[in-house]
């Protein structure tokens, strides 16, 4: 596994041996009063964000300096790119100073994949943290870890995803990773904010909240992305918490054991009400959580795993 760029196409081996690594680290750091491993000692990571983030940028750092690598941030404001040099070049430089990975975060979609085109000849690792409204796929990983704690097996779970899809790079990354470990994923939004040609993808399509929740084993709600829209997608936010917020009575819809979870940053009164996201139902801190031991999983299988396995 040279780079992490997409959740389409994955090998549902090569995901559930991230996951499994995911559980194995947690496992082994749980009640440590130090929490250091030294698998990627003298390794160098660099996070490289063009857009702001709080959970994925600071879960990469933590991630990394728990594997005990050098972990470096640059920020587009404090670098080169603000004097106008190129993505390109600022990527051959960070490779050149010897970066073994470079997580790069930003507003092009597809530039994760360009990034890994220009490094190819360096021998530095790719993973993307979000590229427009492509793909983010360790939020996809994490998702993922967090349902299998929650449910087990997803092989056979039904899935709602609710809310942006249009603008959501964790819907894609998640129809994607969710359909290739087996499960039924169901897309509920209003029609302006479903994507052309979604009727090609592997999922259920539905406008209708309150029918689909009966028969969910988990329902992920999506941020509104207003930054993203330029014009009226919806008619006010109080119509679509009418319409697609997840209020307590709609948690009462669905049954015992379905675990609620929601990427962040939450609308609260919007998209999911406050005392919703803060039941036991909710997984949203175990996302957080398990996003950290997901990174691991990954650096670890891009800058270790061949050579422990040698």
């Amino acid at each position: 596994m040279r780079h992490l760029l997409s959740t389409e196409g994955i090998d549902p081996a090569d995901a559930t041996a991230i996951l499994d690594t995911a559980a194995n680290l947690k496992q082994s750091l749980e009640g440590r009063e130090v929490r250091k491993l030294p698998t990627l000692r003298g390794r160098t990571v660099i996070t490289m964000f063009y857009e702001n983030s709080t959970r994925t940028r600071v879960s990469f750092e933590i991630a990394g300096k728990w594997m005990s690598a050098d972990v470096v941030n640059v920020s587009s404001s404090g670098s080169s790119v603000s004097k106008g040099e190129s993505l390109r070049d600022t990527a051959l430089t960070l490779a050149a100073a010897g970066a073994d990975c470079v997580i790069v975060r930003h507003p092009a979609s597809g530039a994760a994949h360009r990034l890994a085109d220009w490094l190819k000849h360096t021998g530095t690792s790719v993973v993307n943290a979000g590229d427009g409204m492509h793909e983010h796929p360790t939020q996809a990983l994490l998702d993922a870890a967090t349902l299998r704690e929650r449910l087990g097996d997803l092989r056979d779970r039904r899935i709602a995803i609710v809310g942006d899809v249009l603008h959501s790079r964790v819907a894609r990354s998640n129809v994607h990773l969710l359909t290739a470990l087996g499960a039924h994923v169901t897309l509920v939004a209003p029609p302006t904010l479903l994507p052309s040609g979604v009727e090609r993808w592997p999922v259920t399509v539905s406008h209708d909240l309150d029918a689909d929740l009966p028969s969910q084993d988990a329902v992920m709600l999506l941020r509104v992305q207003a930054e993203r829209m330029h014009g009226g997608f919806f008619p006010s936010a109080r119509e679509y918490s009418i319409a697609y917020g997840l209020n307590e009575r709609r948690l009462a819809l669905l049954p015992d054991h379905a675990v609620v979870l929601h990427p962040g940053p939450m609308l609260r009164g919007m998209e999911i009400a406050s005392s919703v996201a803060d039941s036991p139902r909710a997984a949203i801190t175990d996302q957080v959580r398990n996003g950290v031991h997901v990174r691991m999983a990954v650096l670890y299988h891009l800058l270790a795993h061949e050579e422990e396995t040698a």
